[in-house]
């Protein structure tokens, strides 16, 4: 199992169907695992995929439309009756403060955990960990929404053949590298830098520039593909993209691994959506998401 992989829970737009659940995808991201745009469901689909309440760490709601939020009633009912012990950041739209309120108190329990309401009001970086920093983007739908990036700081890749040449072994390197200089040496000339890994959530939107700042660099990217190119009208008019649209930003933004999902119910053959996708020039890594499936991240770029 990858210590860095996303959890599809629901791949369905507004009406879910017989094989695909309402939205709902977990990352996991090492130690984290975080649950993004819990809809209805979201609590049974965590059952199916083995991922269980004391696994989540954090949670982002990109907008309040019932597909992408309804589940978070059950979820965090979820993790106080496991008495989840670490405290759990819920990240949201500022603007949808009463609709998070009505969802976190929709009936009566016992609150044992502790949830840490962090709504989110523009652009920026929400919160830096030793691992990652989590940013967001306002994407453009009917309503307030948010696309999210999480990125790993830029690291230093150690070059065995300079260490022996520079007679650094053992215990030595991990001093080398913790200190920066040994016995002459840099960390510079044993070393190479490595750019960290990056992942973007971007659900509900139209064509924005958000979109491609989001999705720039991604090794993975998680995109909304509502429609085909057929419909693209009803794309832009309800703030949704097409096949095609989310693989050209891809291939724009250099995005290794593309993950298509949130599907309208009109189309019954997701094939289709690949299809498009190839037919944009998308080259890279492509899946067509299903519900209760596991995506690695990418391994890093030798």
């Amino acid at each position: 199992m990858s210590a860095r992989e996303l959890v599809v829970l629901g791949t369905a737009s507004q009406v879910p169907t017989r094989r695909r659940n309402h939205n709902g995808y977990v990352l996991r991201w090492d130690g984290e695992g975080i649950l993004f745009d819990p809809g209805e469901g979201t609590q049974r689909q965590l059952t199916l995929a083995g991922v269980s309440a004391h696994a989540l760490t954090r949670i982002c709601v990109s907008h309040f439309h019932g597909d992408h939020s309804l589940g978070l009633a059950g979820v965090i009912q979820r993790i106080n009756l496991d008495r989840v012990p670490h405290p759990v950041p819920v990240h949201y739209p500022a603007s949808g403060q009463r609709y998070f309120d009505r969802l976190r108190y929709a009936t009566a329990y016992q609150e044992t955990a502790e949830l840490r309401p962090a709504p989110v009001a523009g652009d920026g970086v929400l919160e830096r960990t030793v691992g990652f920093t989590l940013s967001a983007a306002r994407l453009s739908h009917p309503v307030e929404a948010f696309g999210y990036r999480l990125e790993e700081p830029t690291g230093r890749r150690m070059l065995p053949e300079r260490l022996a040449a520079l007679g650094v072994t053992g215990p030595e390197i991990s001093r080398l590298r913790r200190t920066g200089r040994l016995r002459g040496v840099t960390l510079e000339q044993v070393s190479e830098e490595r750019p960290g890994q990056r992942f973007a959530f971007v659900m509900d939107t139209r064509l924005c520039e958000a979109v491609y700042q989001l999705a720039d660099g991604c090794d993975l990217l998680v995109i909304e593909s509502t429609f085909r190119a057929g419909d693209a009208a009803l794309a832009e008019e309800y703030g949704h993209l097409t096949a095609g649209q989310a693989a050209r930003v891809a291939v724009e933004c250099g995005v290794r691994h593309l993950v298509l999902t949130h599907f309208s119910q009109r189309y019954r053959d997701p094939e289709g959506f690949a299809e498009e996708a190839r037919a944009a020039g998308f080259v890279g890594e492509l899946t067509v998401a299903e519900d209760v499936t596991r995506i690695p991240v990418p391994r890093r770029s030798p």
